[in-house]
């Protein structure tokens, strides 16, 4: 019987120091993380800033700030149509699209729709603006055209950078999406823009195009309409999605926040259910605060 009882207790403190084995490995992997993430955070803050920067200083230079938000608009457009003369890169394939600094200054990128509504986008939210970006889909739901939205008086107006031109009824009249879909305005629209194709209707559309993930999406649009409905325009995702720098920020402070809850649960495991030792950083940071102000004692 005691041989028995020897035998438990042996295989009871096996079992907790096997547990103990694997706690240390989660906890130093969920540390390990915890600090990659946190460097990808400072370095996609850094970037982002620096992004923000420099479009600042390129808005100020073409938009009036003092200007309503239309004729903003009509500046931006114009140094889109007749600006100073820009790079040409080799091998257009190469250039990074989502990258603000070169959808403003490679020609190449100013003439493709996707990157020259991105050009349009940040110089616009640079000046001030409230912009969005609207993409034209076919009836398979892919994307034939990529345009911009830019709220004026209350009104999502439709802008095409790639034509540098407003949507506008023969009166002169700022067109919406919702206007734009009735034919009659569209090709009454498209009427006074030379060349531009008939088949860019609006017929469907969307803010964000969930059929680009595996599996077309999952359903994921179905199920988000139903749950959140406006959950596309409640967000500004051109900007997370377009720019790189600041979806790095916002993945990385989110995974930052998510291993620092994980890390407190799995300190409060080991202080009351495992009862080990561990590194509290927390208290070893202000015995180091602590001996690094206090003033030293002179011994005679």
């Amino acid at each position: 019987m005691q041989n028995l009882g020897v035998g438990i207790v042996n295989r009871n403190s096996e079992l907790a120091t096997r547990g103990h084995r694997l706690f240390r490995v989660v906890w130093r992997s969920v540390n390990l993380l915890l600090a990659a993430v946190v460097v990808s955070s400072i370095y996609g803050g850094i970037r982002e800033y620096s992004v923000r920067q420099y479009l600042g200083g390129f808005s100020d230079a073409v938009v009036p700030e003092a200007a309503p938000a239309e004729q903003k608009v009509e500046a931006i457009l114009a140094w889109m149509r007749s600006g100073p003369s820009r790079y040409v890169a080799a091998n257009p394939s190469d250039l990074p699209a989502r990258d603000p600094e070169a959808t403003l200054n490679y020609q190449q990128l100013l003439s493709v729709c996707g990157t020259a509504t991105n050009a349009f986008l940040n110089l616009a939210r640079s000046g001030g603006l409230t912009v969005r970006r609207l993409l034209l889909l076919t009836p398979e739901r892919n994307t034939k055209h990529v345009v911009a939205e830019v709220l004026i008086d209350g009104r999502w107006a439709i802008v095409d950078p790639t034509y540098r031109v407003f949507l506008r009824d023969a009166h002169g009249q700022m067109l919406t999406r919702n206007d734009l879909r009735n034919a009659a305005v569209f090709a009454e629209a498209i009427s006074a823009v030379p060349g531009y194709p008939s088949e860019y209707n609006f017929e469907h559309y969307a803010h964000v195009r969930l059929a680009r993930l595996p599996l077309d999406g999952m359903g994921l649009r179905r199920t988000l309409d139903g749950a959140l409905p406006g959950w596309d325009e409640a967000v500004d995702w051109s900007l997370l999605l377009e720019r790189q720098s600041f979806l790095v920020l916002v993945v990385s402070v989110s995974l930052t926040l998510i291993f620092l809850l994980l890390r407190a649960v799995l300190a409060w495991f080991a202080d009351n259910r495992l009862r080990i030792p561990r590194f509290h950083f927390r208290e070893h940071a202000l015995r180091a605060g602590v001996a690094f102000f206090s003033t030293p004692e002179i011994k005679q």
